[in-house]
Parts: structure tokens; sequence; C-alpha cells
């Protein structure tokens, strides 16, 4: 996935947590073989001729929401936050939560994502359940009027950011909707302290735009940045109902989008336009949101949408080819992510790799093995996860340190607990 380097036959070295080498086959086979350190390894892999590519980055979720996968359906926004989920997430514990993500976890590594953008109650469980698991994360607050502080958010930040490579910490806040005036001038105040980007959920609905605008005047990006939210950088999830001065905030303060095709289709919000965000070089990663509203956490469904949406939003079949749209999950999304170390595979790189099986008939024939991921690809070709130079997942078992079937076992327990009913 480097710009500079087209797709190649060759081999990938991994040492401890990194790549100590990425090498075109031709150059193991000619005279430039003496160059490279004979060394022994501990295991060596052949691929058998399948895709080796970076992770994907999972730009926006919120992992421990797998307990209401197919709960609340078919409600719009509004009536599924107030009536369903709210009430239920009241009842979740902090080892809820560690136990919920555990789940979720499993299933990242099913889909090939190596790297989570993850928001939700409590900062701290997410976190340990993906060390646990050895899941990659960025960890943002969702920091709102009734949970939450700002004095909380300040120490993991600080916190997070210095214990370990696996977990990072980014400033955040829910929304815009649910922080008072007051709350947001203090997340400004954190983000101007450290010099640090802010991120949120962003012109998700058009009500929350109509809101905002009844309150202050302004739309919610124009309106964070009067207040200095965005003075250091940052971004939006979802940023669906953006005007020409909200794409004008977002590209003179290099801010992100993380679009989540999926859940804005399935709770009717609406289609962003990601064409407009390319033209402009608005920096777009690719988000599953929680499995309460997307239901799957499938990075190759998320592509597929993004790019059919966005053609059939501009009405331009031509508006997004499919190796944008890859970048956007991978490349693209370790950047938005503040991943620097996570985006392509070369040489001091952490490893973070996947193995694609294109033995299989969705991949059949190899004319463009970018288009085959976008628009033919699924789960069942993930054949590898590999995240810090650690296998997590291959050929369908999982090598987490500890039963899948317990893990199982426990979310059932939790969802019985909250909504008196268990999985049969």
């Amino acid at each position: 996935m480097e710009k500079t380097r087209p797709m190649f036959r060759g081999e990938i070295w991994v040492k401890n947590d990194k790549i100590a080498c990425v090498v075109n086959g031709e150059d193991l086979e000619n005279d430039n073989m003496k160059d490279f350190p004979k060394i022994s390894w501990d295991v060596e892999i052949d691929c058998r001729d399948n895709l080796l590519m970076p992770g994907f980055k999972d730009a926006h979720t919120h992992s421990a929401m797998v307990f209401l996968r197919s709960y609340a359906d078919d409600l719009p926004l509004d009536r599924w936050l107030k009536e369903k989920i709210f009430p239920a997430e009241a009842k979740l514990t902090e080892e809820d939560i560690f136990q919920l993500t555990r789940l979720a976890v499993l299933e990242y590594l099913t889909s090939g994502i190596t790297s989570i953008f993850d928001m939700y109650l409590t900062s701290d469980s997410t976190a340990e359940a993906c060390l646990d698991m050895g899941m990659r994360c960025v960890l943002t607050s969702g920091l709102n009027d009734f949970t939450s502080s700002i004095e909380r958010m300040e120490e993991q930040y600080n916190r997070w950011n210095r214990k370990n490579s696996l977990i990072s910490y980014q400033l955040g806040f829910h929304a815009e909707y649910t922080c008072s005036k007051e709350l947001l001038y203090h997340v400004a105040q954190l983000a101007h302290k450290y010099s640090a980007p802010v991120f949120t959920h962003l012109a998700e609905t058009r009500k929350e735009v109509d809101e905002c605008m009844a309150r202050y005047g302004m739309t919610p990006a124009v309106f964070l940045e009067t207040i200095g939210i965005f003075d250091y950088g940052g971004g939006g999830f979802h940023c669906i109902h953006m005007t020409g001065d909200d794409v004008d905030v977002f590209s003179r303060r290099r801010l992100s989008v993380v679009t989540n095709s999926a859940s804005n289709l399935k709770l009717a919000s609406g289609i962003a336009p990601i064409a407009e965000f390319e033209r402009r070089k608005i920096p777009v990663a690719i988000g599953t949101d929680g499995a309460a509203s997307n239901n799957c956490l499938d990075m190759f469904r998320e592509m597929f949408l993004v790019a059919g949406l966005s053609k059939m939003r501009e009405e331009d079949a031509a508006s997004l080819n499919a190796m944008k749209v890859l970048r956007m999950a991978t490349a693209d999304g370790a950047k938005v992510m503040c991943l620097p170390k996570c985006d392509v595979l070369a040489k001091g790189k952490q490893a973070d790799i996947i193995m694609i099986d294109l033995h299989q008939p969705n991949m059949q024939p190899l004319h463009d093995i970018h288009g085959n991921l976008v628009y033919s690809g699924s789960k069942s070709n993930v054949c590898m996860t590999m995240i810090n130079g650690r296998i997590l997942y291959r050929n369908g078992e999982f090598f987490v340190g500890e039963s899948v079937e317990r893990i199982y076992a426990e979310c059932d327990r939790i969802v019985k607990r909250i909504f008196g009913t268990t999985n049969t």
C-alpha cells in the first residue's frame, strides 16, 4: 500500500513487533541475495500466492455495543438512542464492557481489522480488554453532560498515551447536542493545553444540525470552530449533513472525516459527500460504528457501501475508485487515527498484517485485486490477522489466550441479566 510501490511477489520478515524487511522475490533469487542477512527464523509461513496487506483500520466504533446487536433495529436515530440504547447502557458495569469488548475483538479479527478507534462509556475497560486480546486500540472519550468529566478525560489521556504501544488516546466528546457550551469550552481548553486534536460525532442527522442552528445560529462544525475545539485538528464521525461552510472548516483546520456507511444507511441518516471531501483533499477514513446500529463489524461491507453510495450520490459511477476506498480503509485510516507506524507494510513499521485468501471463487479471476477486495471481497477471505507481530487469527482459529466459547458464555450472561433473555 505504499504509493510509490506497486503490488509485487516477495517476502515480509517480522522481528518482534516490527517489520524487519519487505523484499521483492526477484531480489532474493538474483545476486542481490548476498545483501540480505542469513537469519534462522522461529516460524516461516508459505503464503501460497495469497495476498499480504496492511490490516484494516476501523476508525469509528463502540465495541461493547455488541450486546445490542439486532436489539433496537428499524428506528430513527433519536428514538433509537433515547428509547432503546441509553436505557440499556445505563445497566452496564465496567466488567460488562470488558467482556463485551472481547467479543467485539473476535469479530474484528475475522474481518482483518488490526486497529480500532473506540469511543465508549469506560475507556479503561475497553483498553484492558484490548490489551488482554492483543488488539491495537486508539481510545477517545464519549464525554457528555451525563457521563465522564474533563478531569477524567485528561487523566486517561496522560495515562494511556504513555503506557504501551498497543493503546493510545485522543481527546474527544460525544456530540455537540449532548454537551453544554460550558463543557465544550473546557474541551477546547484541554485541546490547547496539549496542542491535541479533538474528535466527535458530527452532522450525523439533519435534526442535529437544525437544532444546533436554533441554539447558536451556526452548524455544529462552524460553532465548534468558533470556540477553539479544532484549533489543533481532529475530526468528525459521520459528517453527512455538511454545508459549504462546514467543508471549509474541515479544509481550513485540516480535519478528518470518518464515514460509517452501513450505520448511516440503516438509520436512514443520509449519505456523506465523500467525493466532495476527496476533491477538497480532506482525509477520509472508514468506520463500522457499533454493532447496535450496524449489526456487523465488517470492513468489506463498509468499503463496498462507501464506494457504491458515493457513486449514487454523485450520479457518477467513476466518482470514487476501488483503490481510493481501499486506502481509506487502511493507510488513510492510520493517518486519521494518529498511527503513523501502522499505515503500510514497510521496514520499521508495526507488524499489523493480514492475509487474504485469493483462492476462493469471489477472488477469481485476478483482473484487479483492489476491485476484488472492495467490490467482491468478504470476511471469509481473511485467512490470517497479525497484530504487533502476533498471529491472533488464522484459518478460522483464534490465538487470543482465551476460550472463544467462554467469551460467548460471559456475554450471554450479561445479556440475560440486562434483558432477561438469553441465546438459544
